[in-house]
């Protein structure tokens, strides 16, 4: 037995090894062949996982420091690089996109130019980085020039993104090709990702930030400064909300929930007034909500009014001209603007909604970012900017102040030094001959041989020693700053108001605190209709207005263009807020809203109702108008004499294919008569065709439900059936 479990291993082994040498052959061949086996499973993974971090870090997300994406970043980089600061003369902007290609971003010249497009449009950014000239686009969607017709430099706001940038202050890394350096961040004293804001899509998560104003950013920097322990409700009493380039409305209920979260979602709307034209009034819209194309905007008005969904609208123009929107909808006369008003907030992007996500790099990781932590991020990064920047500036005057004791030496003794430099074979013996009868330095010696003969005067002597005092003071100031945080602090806060100081602004976006929701009753006038169904089925909706009062001996109003052989079988006079209940012969319901029947003179004949309710082989055997679902019972009665009480409220939720309120047999054996709405205590009819009638209290039958079929009204005689049913009133 022990013999064949020693088999059995050792068979297992033998199978084991043959795999295992299989494998390494097959491996072999690989590598001779330049093919490097993985799982492709794995594999996928990992190449996927490279790519979305790529596009995370590389592409969609801006950095938290300077608010940037890569592209942007390299732009300005380039930009300043060729000297395209905003004091100098505008260059092509095929020359930026070039050295932008060429040098720091090898990607299409397409993706550049767009970039460098939107950071010259003042209705994309709040704080425009481009100053272009030409040709950049429109609020209308028009697409800028071609780069090769279109110039630009960087605009005068830029310029605080890219101080000290020559100081050591940022990272630097060498470009896609090893033959230049670019910054990992720029030194942003500007707190660009809370201006300007941000938008992209990356693998599996997006940013969206909203613009805001300078003079609040750069008040809630500087109290966060001043108290670290500052809630983000009291940094959002500072900053207010977004404030858009394009102005308009921002709704500030959801403003406090992204502020404290990261996100939230905002509401924005468009700024209207209402004038009087010829008699007409007109509503003029001269700010729209952030990112919304004008042109679009009018031709959607346009199509809702030919569609007769803004029915009052008489005219539209589009009178915009020189960077300012104006666009005038005219309307009827004698209507209520604040209707169509109320639906051009309904039904097009007058009014918006901003999602807003603050998500950024934060150390090159995706992070989502409250109000405060915006903030903090910002001014943890300039101590660090403020830290490196003054430590260069301390080791250039250490070295410059070096160089000027050396010269000061080498006034005081001049005779002697010339004499020197005469008796030296060549230029090191010199050297070595200052360093060692002089004390100096070999950086101090190396100064004294550059110096020219004409800066060794009294009046050099005076300069001199006048840098000396200053580059002590600037010195001492440095250490000072390096030595205590709350000086780099203080610093901060003295950059963040001349940045106040230099380009605060007024905000263009009001904050609105709460509006309310928009319902069916602001979009609709409310007033008396009437509504006629006839017998072979038309449906209208006229004015009450229309149907006049007249002295006796009058001749009448026609009041429908009627077919031969039919009449009106329903007239109601209702609310163009109410509900119309119809009624089918086969126990269904349909709602529509009295203001959805169509409208019609008073002399025209209607729409037939078949073309406004989705009916199946039935007909209407009552309809009824009903303003509140709260109180009362719905009264059925059938030709068969069944009869069934269903409260009011079951049918309060509209469908558009109807429902079912009485199950009635299947082989159509027994119809639908009529229905009634009926309170407690009240009585009903029930009136046959053979001229019987029963008279009882409504609250003898039950309620039930809209599944039930109810029970025996009335004992009807051979070959008779229920003709009608009338709710009695209530004091009869």
């Amino acid at each position: 037995m022990a013999e064949k479990e020693d088999n059995h291993e050792t068979e297992g082994e033998e199978e084991i090894e043959k795999k295992e040498k299989e494998r390494r052959e097959r491996e072999q061949i690989g590598e001779e062949k330049g093919v490097i086996g993985a799982e492709i499973v794995e594999e996928m993974e990992k190449s996927y996982i490279d790519y979305a971090m790529s596009v995370i870090v590389q592409r969609a997300l801006p950095a938290v420091e300077d608010g940037l994406k890569p592209v942007h970043r390299r732009i300005l980089y380039a930009m300043n690089s060729i000297g395209l600061d905003s004091s100098k003369q505008t260059r092509k902007s095929a020359t930026i996109v070039g050295e932008v290609i060429g040098k720091y971003h090898p990607h299409g010249d397409v993706a550049v130019y767009d970039s460098l497009v939107r950071m010259a449009q003042d209705f994309s950014l709040r704080y425009p980085l481009v100053h272009g000239q030409g040709n950049f686009g429109s609020i209308d969607g028009d697409s800028a020039a071609a780069y090769r017709y279109t110039e630009a430099k960087l605009s005068k706001i830029s310029d605080e993104l890219l101080t000290d940038i020559d100081s050591e202050t940022v990272k630097m890394n060498p470009n896609f090709d090893n033959s230049a350096e670019e910054p990992e961040t720029l030194p942003a004293k500007l707190p660009n990702l809370l201006l300007n804001g941000a938008t992209g899509i990356a693998v599996g998560m997006a940013t969206n930030m909203p613009s805001h104003n300078l003079t609040e950013v750069c008040e809630a920097i500087i109290a966060c400064i001043n108290k670290p322990d500052i809630s983000i409700d009291a940094l959002a009493e500072i900053i207010q909300g977004p404030d858009f380039p394009t102005g308009g409305f921002v709704i500030g209920e959801g403003i406090t929930e992204m502020y404290r979260t990261g996100k939230g979602r905002l509401i924005m709307r468009g700024k209207t007034s209402i004038e009087e034209h010829k008699g007409r009034p007109a509503i003029i819209i001269t700010e729209l909500p952030y990112m919304v194309n004008k042109a679009e905007l009018v031709h959607e008005i346009a199509r809702l009014a030919t569609e007769k969904k803004l029915p009052d609208v008489y005219d539209l123009r589009d009178e915009s001209a020189k960077g300012k929107i104006r666009i005038v909808i005219e309307l009827r006369k004698d209507v209520d603007p604040k209707y169509t008003l109320n639906k051009l907030y309904t039904l097009t992007r007058l009014q918006d909604r901003f999602d807003a996500n603050m998500l950024a790099l934060v150390g090159g990781k995706p992070r989502v970012l409250n109000l405060k932590e915006l903030v903090s991020e910002y001014i943890k990064y300039r101590q660090i900017i403020v830290r490196k920047r003054s430590e260069f500036e301390l080791k250039k005057a250490e070295e410059r102040i070096e160089i000027v004791l050396g010269l000061l030496i080498a006034l005081k003794n001049i005779d002697d030094i010339v004499a020197l430099i005469k008796k030296s074979e060549d230029a090191e013996n010199a050297l070595n001959g200052l360093v060692k009868k002089f004390s100096l330095s070999e950086r101090q010696a190396k100064a004294v041989l550059e110096t020219k003969l004409q800066q060794l005067t009294r009046l050099e002597d005076g300069k001199l020693r006048d840098e000396e005092r200053k580059l002590k003071e600037k010195i001492s100031e440095l250490k000072k700053i390096l030595g205590d945080e709350k000086e780099i602090l203080s610093m901060i806060k003295h950059e963040v108001s001349e940045l106040k100081r230099k380009y605060g602004d007024e905000r263009r976006t009001r904050v609105l605190k709460k509006v309310a929701e928009i319902s069916e009753k602001d979009l609709v006038e409310k007033k008396d209709v009437a509504i006629l169904l006839t017998s072979s089925g038309y449906i209208k909706r006229v004015d009450v207005d229309a149907y006049k009062e007249q002295k006796r001996g009058g001749a009448g109003l026609t009041g429908s263009d009627l077919k031969e052989e039919d009449f009106v079988r329903n007239l109601i006079t209702c609310s163009t807020h109410d509900y119309l209940l119809f009624f089918t012969t086969r126990g269904r319901v349909y709602w529509l809203k009295a203001n959805d029947v169509p409208a019609s003179e008073r002399q025209g004949r209607g729409k037939a109702i078949a073309n406004v309710l989705d009916l199946h082989d039935e007909s209407v055997a009552n309809v009824m108008a009903v303003r509140n679902f709260e109180s009362g019972y719905l009264f059925f009665v059938t030709k068969l004499g069944i009869v069934k009480k269903l409260p009011l409220k079951d049918v309060s939720k509209p469908r558009a294919t109807g429902v079912r309120v009485i199950n009635l047999p299947a082989d159509n054996s027994d119809v639908l008569i009529n229905v009634r709405v009926v309170a407690d205590g009240q009585e009903v009819l029930l009136i046959t065709k053979k001229g019987q009638a029963v008279r009882f209290s409504a609250d003898e039958v039950r309620p039930m439900g809209r599944s039930s079929y109810g029970v025996k009204g009335a004992e009807l005689g051979r070959g008779d059936e229920i003709v009608a049913l009338e709710a009695l009133p209530a004091d009869g």
